[in-house]
C-alpha cells in the first residue's frame, strides 16, 4: 500500500535548521499541553462523575487498561502513525486535510459537498472545544488548593477566572517571549507527573498488570452497562489528541512523533498507573487522585505546576483557534476578521481580537454556569469524541481516494476507529442533559454561521456574473470613448470575468478611466503557502486593461500592495503614490429567488455588514482607496 510523503517540514517552514531534541522540547510545551493535564481530571471523573464506578481492583484494573490501550490504538497508531502522515505540504488539521482531499483526490461533485460538510462539522466542534478547555484545566488545577487546605474551596472560582482573563489580556501582545520558557516548563511537568506516578507504583506494583487487554474485556463483561457509560469519561484522556495534527506545521511530523513515543505517553502512564495504584491502597482519594499522589507538603506546589501548565494548555488552544479561524476566513467558510500579527518573524503568531473577547467571555460564563471541572468534564467528551470521529471518515477518504489503499486494509482499519470512536461518542451522548448540550449547541451555531457565510457567498458571486458585462465588450465601447488620466487604477473583484461593478459606476459617475487598469482578484488556494514564483497569473486585455489574479495559500495573510510592488507583469513599475484602489461594498436585498431562506439570508447580510472592510484585510493604503456601493438581490 502507499502514502503520502512524510513532508513535516516543508513548504514554508524550514524546519530542517533546527535540531530534532529542539522542535520535540517544544512540541512537549505546545502540542501536548491539553493531553499532558488530562490527568487532572479523567481518573477522577470516572470514579466520581456523573456515572461514578465502585473503587476496586476489578474498576480500578478495568479503566486502566482502557486508558493503556486508548492511548495506543487512537494517539499513537491512527494519530501518530497514520494521520501525520496526511500532511498538506507540512499543515494538518481538520480544514488542511480537507484541502489536500479536495485538491488531490478529484472529489469533484459526487464528495465534494459531503467532505465540505465534515470539514465544517468539525471546525465547529473545535471551537466549542476551545471555549470548554480552559475553563475545565484551569479549573481542575485550582481546585487542587481543596486538598492542601478546605479552607480554600471558596477561592476557587474566583482564581480560575483571575487566572483565565489575564492570560486573554495578554493575547494582543503576542506570546514570543514567554513562549520558548513552555517546553521546559511543560517537561518539568510530565516528569514530575510521572516521578509521582512511579512512587506509588513502587508500592503497588501489581498496578502493572492493569496493562492486560483481559482486564477490560472482564470489566466489560462483568458490567457491561457501568463500562460503556465509563467511556464517557476514560476519553477524556485522550483530549488533545486532535492538536498533534493540527500543530504539525510548526514542529513536523518527526519531532511530533518522538516526542510522544519516548516522552510524553510513558510520562502519562506512569501517572495514570500511580493513580490506579494509590487508589488500591485508598479508595478515598478518588475524590482527587491527581494531588493525593503528593504527600500534603509537596502538594501546593504541585497545585502551581499544574496551574501553570493549564495555563499553557489553553494558551495553545487560544492561539490554534486563531489559526482555525484564519484558515476558514481564508478558505471562503468565515466573513473576513481583523487579523493582527504579533511578531514581525514568525507569520504564525496572529492575534484576532473578536475571537479573543469572544472566548473570553465563553470561558467565564461556563466556570461561573457549571462551577465545577466534574460539570465541565461531562460537556468535554461529546465535542472531543465528535471531532475524533469526523477525523476518521476524513482520513477514510484519503488513503483510499488519495493514497490509494486497497479496500481489504480500508475497510479493517476505518472499521475498526469508526466503532471505537462510535462508541466513545455514544456514551458521551448520555451526557447531554448533564453539560453535554453546550458544545452541541456551540457547534450548531458554528455550523450554521459558517455554512450560511459559504453559500451566501456563492450565490452573491452567482448573482454578479449573472449581471457582469463582458470585457471585451466593455473596453471596446467604453476605453475609446472615456477621458484617460494619469495613473494607475486597481479594482479588486471576487470574480475572474466580466467587469466589476466598481469599474461601471466609476465610469458612470466621474466619466474617466486611468492610463491602466488592474482587474484584480485574490484567490486562495488550497496549499497552505503558495510558490512566491507563481503568485501572479496575468491576462494583458489591450488598450492598457490587464486582469491579474493574485494566489495565496490559506495559511497566509494576503497583502496586496506589497505584492503589487513585486509585480512587472504590466509595464512601469506601480508605485502607491499613482495609485488608486477601487472597492465595491455590496448591500444585499433578501428576496424570494431560490438559494437559502429568507432567515439565512438575513443572517448572511448581517454577517456581511460586519465583515472587516476589504481595505483592512487586504492591507490597502487608506488614503489610495474608494469604496462605490452596489446593491444585489440573492
Amino acid at each position: 500500500m502507499s502514502t503520502s510523503p512524510a513532508s513535516g517540514a516543508a513548504s514554508g517552514h524550514d524546519l530542517r535548521r533546527d535540531s530534532l531534541a529542539k522542535l520535540a522540547v517544544g512540541a512537549v510545551g505546545v502540542v501536548y499541553g491539553d493531553i499532558g493535564t488530562s490527568p487532572l481530571y479523567s481518573m477522577k471523573e470516572v470514579f466520581v462523575g456523573h456515572h461514578p464506578l465502585t473503587v476496586d481492583q476489578l474498576h480500578i484494573f478495568g479503566v486502566v487498561s482502557l486508558v493503556f490501550w486508548s492511548l495506543l490504538l487512537i494517539v499513537s497508531f491512527k494519530y501518530v502513525t497514520v494521520i501525520l502522515r496526511a500532511d498538506n505540504e507540512g499543515e494538518g488539521g481538520s480544514l488542511a486535510l480537507l484541502a489536500l482531499i479536495q485538491r488531490r483526490s478529484g472529489a469533484g461533485k459526487r464528495w465534494g459537498p459531503s467532505l465540505v460538510i465534515l470539514g465544517v462539522l468539525a471546525s465547529a466542534l473545535f471551537f466549542g472545544d476551545c471555549m470548554i478547555t480552559p475553563a475545565v484545566s484551569v479549573l481542575s488545577a485550582v481546585e487542587g488548593l481543596v486538598t492542601v487546605e478546605r479552607g480554600f474551596s471558596s477561592f476557587v472560582i474566583p482564581v480560575a477566572v483571575a487566572i483565565l482573563v489575564g492570560l486573554f489580556y495578554i493575547q494582543s501582545v503576542g506570546t514570543a517571549r514567554v513562549g520558548k520558557f513552555f517546553g521546559p516548563i511543560m517537561a518539568v511537568y510530565f516528569v514530575t507527573i510521572a516521578a509521582l506516578g512511579l512512587i506509588h507504583i513502587i508500592k503497588q506494583p501489581h498496578i502493572l498488570l492493569a496493562l492486560d487487554p483481559r482486564w477490560a474485556v472482564r470489566f466489560a463483561t462483568t458490567d457491561g452497562r457501568l463500562a460503556f457509560l465509563a467511556l464517557g469519561s476514560v476519553v477524556l484522556a485522550l483530549t488533545g489528541a486532535e492538536a498533534l495534527y493540527a500543530d504539525m506545521g510548526h514542529f513536523g511530523r518527526k519531532p511530533i512523533a518522538y516526542a510522544w513515543l519516548w516522552f510524553i505517553f510513558p510520562a502519562l502512564m506512569l501517572n495514570y498507573l500511580g493513580q490506579g495504584a494509590l487508589l488500591l491502597g485508598n479508595p478515598a482519594a478518588a475524590q482527587n487522585p491527581f494531588f493525593m499522589l503528593a504527600n500534603e507538603q509537596w502538594r501546593l506546589p504541585l497545585v502551581i505546576l499544574a496551574t501553570v501548565a493549564t495555563v499553557i494548555a489553553s494558551q495553545a488552544v487560544i492561539t490554534g483557534c486563531y489559526s482555525v479561524v484564519q484558515q476558514a476566513i481564508q478558505l471562503g467558510l468565515m466573513p473576513r476578521l481583523r487579523i493582527s500579527h504579533t511578531s514581525a518573524s514568525e507569520a504564525g503568531q496572529i492575534y484576532i481580537a473578536s475571537i479573543n473577547w469572544t472566548l473570553m467571555v465563553m470561558v467565564v460564563l461556563l466556570i461561573f454556569g457549571f462551577r465545577e471541572s466534574s460539570n465541565l468534564a461531562a460537556a468535554y467528551g461529546i465535542a472531543v469524541t465528535g471531532t475524533m470521529f469526523i477525523s476518521t471518515c476524513l482520513i477514510g477518504v484519503l488513503i483510499r481516494r488519495v493514497w490509494h489503499w486497497p479496500w481489504y486494509a480500508v475497510v479493517p482499519f476505518v472499521g475498526t476507529f469508526m466503532f471505537v470512536d462510535g462508541m466513545y461518542f455514544t456514551s458521551n451522548l448520555t451526557k447531554v442533559f448533564d453539560g453535554g448540550w453546550f458544545p452541541l449547541l456551540v457547534a450548531m451555531v458554528c455550523f450554521v454561521m459558517l455554512t450560511t457565510w459559504a453559500t451566501g457567498r456563492k450565490l452573491m458571486i452567482q448573482r454578479m456574473r449573472e449581471g457582469a458585462m463582458p470585457i471585451k465588450i466593455f473596453i471596446g465601447s467604453a476605453a475609446s470613448s472615456a477621458t484617460r488620466v494619469p495613473g494607475t487604477a486597481v479594482f479588486m473583484t471576487s470574480t475572474p470575468e466580466g467587469v466589476p461593478h466598481a469599474l461601471l459606476h466609476n465610469l458612470k459617475h466621474n466619466r474617466v478611466l486611468h492610463e491602466r487598469v488592474i482587474l484584480l482578484t485574490v484567490k486562495v488556494t488550497d496549499l497552505p503557502y503558495f510558490p512566491e514564483d507563481d503568485r501572479f497569473l496575468h491576462d494583458d486585455l489591450g488598450q492598457g486593461f490587464h486582469r491579474v489574479i493574485l494566489r495565496y495559500g490559506f495559511m497566509e495573510a494576503p497583502d496586496v500592495p506589497a505584492a503589487l510592488k513585486r509585480f512587472d507583469g504590466c509595464g512601469a513599475d506601480i508605485r502607491m503614490i499613482d495609485t488608486s484602489f477601487f472597492l465595491s461594498r455590496q448591500t444585499l436585498l433578501p428576496s424570494e429567488r431560490p438559494g437559502m431562506m429568507i432567515w439565512r439570508e438575513k443572517l448572511f447580510s448581517w454577517m456581511l455588514r460586519n465583515a472587516e472592510s476589504a481595505m483592512e484585510f487586504f492591507r490597502l493604503p487608506t488614503n489610495r482607496v474608494v469604496e462605490l456601493g452596489t446593491q444585489i438581490e440573492i
